[in-house]
């Protein structure tokens, strides 16, 4: 037997939207908030609810929240699409399902890897990356306390990277020195 809805109900349509239900801690368990495309209204939103769920929405509330005006190059600006975003307040309470604690069927360790990877890529990538030294290179400091205690004796780097003589390479062939 078909469930009647307390209001009038719109045609029967198949969504081509996606709703976006978000984590709301500081609501009440009757309250839910969506993020939702900008041509959703009210009406459709309950509509919604109410054939897909079964759940009967008291009230809607929706605003529209603009988006910061940012820059992609210098010189040049622009507003990202603006967000709307609705809340519902439900007949019956909504409870969210426990976090899950194993999260092994979703790969976290490796997008978290990658996550990191992307991370020290970009901080190479920034204006500010060439005044930094590398993450592998060793202090002075530490270079510094090794020479003065005697565990390591000092050499050029050339000498300490395996060539022979800086210079031994460049002219070895005669004709290949500079004439002044």
């Amino acid at each position: 037997m078909p469930r009647l809805a307390p209001f009038r109900i719109g045609r029967k349509q198949v969504p081509n939207f996606t709703l976006t239900l978000l984590r709301t801690p500081y609501l009440p368990p009757t309250f839910a908030s969506f993020i939702t495309p900008l041509n959703i209204n009210k009406l459709d939103i309950r509509d919604y609810l109410f054939h897909v769920y079964g759940v009967t929405c008291i009230k809607v509330r929706s605003y529209v929240q603009q988006q910061r005006v940012r820059q992609s190059a210098p010189r040049q600006w622009y507003r990202p699409r603006a967000v709307k975003r609705m809340t519902v307040e439900m007949d019956k309470p909504f409870v969210w399902p426990e976090a899950p604690t194993d999260f092994e069927p979703w790969s976290k360790e490796t997008f978290d890897a990658a996550h990191e990877e992307q991370d020290n890529l970009r901080k190479q990538m920034q204006p500010s990356a060439d005044t930094l030294a590398p993450m592998d290179r060793e202090t002075l400091a530490e270079q510094a306390e090794r020479l003065l205690s005697g565990k390591e004796k000092w050499r050029p780097q050339w000498q300490a990277d395996g060539g022979a003589s800086r210079s031994a390479g460049l002219f070895a062939n005669p004709e290949s020195r500079p004439h002044f």
